[in-house]
């Protein structure tokens, strides 16, 4: 029999008491609830129902799942749905490229005190950047459409914050009569893409100093003085900032299924996780230093959990965004105009198709689904269990004591 799959939900409940013990008085609210969405995910807690086979009488109990978007075993379900949606968006004939956007590490302590800011910052920053160089007529001299995605995490679970960017290869005419191509296999020069966004975010820092939206106390309270910020801001201009381009893609396709990589993604998923003893958690990670080896890391248990919720958002906040001619306002007419320019040019355009999905505990289970034991009969729902009410589910009652 194999051995059943560690889950961070199973981390929480053994250590999660221990965590709040340490970190309790200091956590936000996000981050008690995302640790209660995680605990109650596919347990009594949020309800569920009991099939029964209408042959042989097996019964089985399927529990409801939190929809939390940092819920490692509840993405599967909306990264389907929402690359179905994103298919009709592919553009046929044209190179994909992805571009990454990263802040330097010495943002971090600010970062924690000003995620919805920083985080708005640094999408504003790298969507600027893009469409300021693509716009030069030295460049590529076209209006660009791309999607955004924000990750806030490294392979040990630290943060650093970055944006993934899928751009098409390519963008609509100043005067919308024809689709210009970038050169083949080539984008925009990254060095003044980094150049441009590191000025850029910059220059948004400075101002949201100035204009006192920058939450700056304990550790950091010292830099509400005029005289220590511009030291702290000078160091950053000092650092190189990078913004990497990889390979395009072969086809519009290949999209689809690297997307579904990125768009839904948690800060670590249940399948890296190794192990779970003696108040040590194990797991797999990239060491991209070194050629991208896969390495197990080992660190304390309330450790991995403190680091795991560094990664949630503020309530709200818009992980994955469009912009230019993808943008939710113009989509639909500049696709549109898009498809006939590429027409135009000579590129076969078609009916773009969905990303098949494997089969997840999250998604819906199908009510007239094979019997498990006699292969004969099928599933039915005899039965459905109300969710705990909100007074009862409280975080407490869903922790188990630390067991070591």
């Amino acid at each position: 029999m194999s051995t059943p799959q560690l889950e961070v939900a199973e981390i929480f409940r053994r250590y999660g008491s221990s965590y709040l013990a340490r970190y309790g008085k200091v956590i936000s609210e996000e981050q008690r609830w995302v640790l209660k969405n995680i605990l109650s995910c596919r347990t009594a807690a949020l309800g569920g129902h009991v099939k029964k086979c209408d042959t042989c009488d097996h019964k089985e109990v399927y529990y409801n799942s939190c929809r939390d978007r940092h819920c490692p075993k509840c993405q599967a379900a909306a990264r389907a749905e929402w690359l179905d949606k994103r298919a009709a968006d592919l553009l046929q004939g044209v190179q994909y490229f992805h571009v990454v956007f990263t802040i330097s590490d010495n943002l971090n302590s600010l970062v924690l005190q000003n995620r919805a800011l920083l985080y708005s910052i640094l999408f504003r920053s790298a969507s600027e950047t893009l469409h300021t160089i693509a716009w030069d007529q030295k460049h590529l001299g076209a209006e660009l459409g791309f999607l955004a995605v924000l990750h806030t995490w490294s392979q040990s679970v630290m943060l650093h914050p970055h944006i993934h960017c899928v751009v098409p290869g390519g963008g609509i005419s100043p005067n919308g009569d024809r689709w210009v191509s970038c050169r083949y296999n080539y984008f925009l020069p990254v060095e003044v893409l980094s150049a441009l966004f590191q000025k850029k975010f910059l220059s948004y820092l400075k101002k949201a100093f100035k204009t006192g939206k920058l939450s700056l106390h304990g550790k950091l309270e010292h830099l509400k003085e005029e005289n220590r910020w511009k030291p702290f801001v000078s160091a950053l201009y000092d650092t190189k900032w990078v913004v990497y381009a990889k390979p395009p893609f072969a086809d519009a396709e290949r999209v689809l299924k690297y997307l579904a990589r990125y768009t839904h993604r948690v800060a670590i998923s249940n399948q890296r996780l190794i192990s779970l003893k003696d108040g040590k958690v194990t797991f797999w990670w990239k060491d991209y230093a070194h050629g991208n080896v896969k390495r197990p890391m080992t660190i304390d248990a309330v450790e991995f959990i403190r680091r795991f919720l560094l990664h949630v958002l503020p309530t709200g906040f818009m992980r994955i965004r469009h912009y230019g001619f993808l943008s939710n306002r113009s989509r639909k007419d500049k696709l549109a105009l898009c498809r006939q320019l590429l027409t135009n040019a000579g590129a076969p355009q078609s009916a773009s198709k969905g990303l098949e999905e494997k089969t997840d505990p999250c998604l819906d289970i199908d009510d007239s689904a094979r019997c498990p034991e006699c292969k004969e009969g099928h599933m039915i729902v005899v039965q459905t269990n109300k969710p705990y009410s909100k007074s009862a589910l409280k975080l407490s009652s869903l922790l188990f004591d630390d067991t070591g």
